[in-house]
């Protein structure tokens, strides 16, 4: 009786680490004297295939691309608040690792988040650099594929959801109350703790 399986040929797959890639084949091959099942797949980004035992994608972490909803929610996560990350980057690096292994898309999109907004403050170390290299190609991969629109687009949602317009709406909509404006200058004027703060702020970062 032939192994069932998660995936059928043709089908759009996410490999953690390796990228977004397709099933070609599901073939038998003899291993140690047992007929082990596989999937053949085809990662474009390295242009190279490889042979993955259906027993063990699972535990690889292979899975379907999400959902449109999925994917709009990765998008929508890179824009959202998110707790410090540390400053030791061996210690973040180990971090975003496992997070990369574990695969998921909002899993993905937090590497993505953490490191574009960390590169800013500081150049990232060589490893963390190929890491979120990695991270974001493969998020754009697949949000590519679950929004079902160009790369290229996919690439500008992305940088919009990391760096969103400043919204000159409100400021606008206050300017004929410029009392209570001038008011909130004063008070931002005469704040003893603020340039303290802004000293102390890049200090822990070494």
């Amino acid at each position: 009786m032939r192994q069932s399986t998660t995936f059928k040929v043709n089908q759009k797959i996410v490999y953690p680490s390796q990228g977004v890639g397709k099933i070609n084949e599901i073939i038998e091959k003899k291993f140690k004297d047992e007929m082990i099942l596989y999937y053949v797949i085809y990662l474009e980004v390295s242009d190279m295939t490889v042979m993955v035992p259906v027993g063990k994608a699972e535990e690889l972490g292979i899975r379907a691309i999400v959902s449109k909803k999925e994917g709009q929610k990765a998008l929508e996560l890179l824009s959202q608040d998110f707790e410090p990350i540390p400053s030791d980057w061996k210690l973040r690096y180990q971090m975003n690792l496992d997070l990369l292994k574990k695969g998921s898309v909002i899993d993905i999109a937090t590497i993505v988040r953490s490191l574009y907004h960390r590169s800013k403050v500081k150049e990232l170390p060589i490893l963390e650099r190929k890491l979120y290299d990695s991270a974001r190609k493969l998020l754009e991969d697949e949000i590519t594929f679950s929004l079902n629109i160009d790369r290229s687009e996919v690439e500008a949602l992305i940088l919009l959801h990391l760096e969103p317009p400043v919204d000159d709406s409100e400021t606008e909509e206050d300017e004929p109350e410029s009392p209570a404006i001038e008011e909130e200058e004063d008070d931002d004027l005469n704040d003893p703790d603020m340039s303290e703060d802004d000293e102390d702020s890049d200090d822990s970062d070494d």
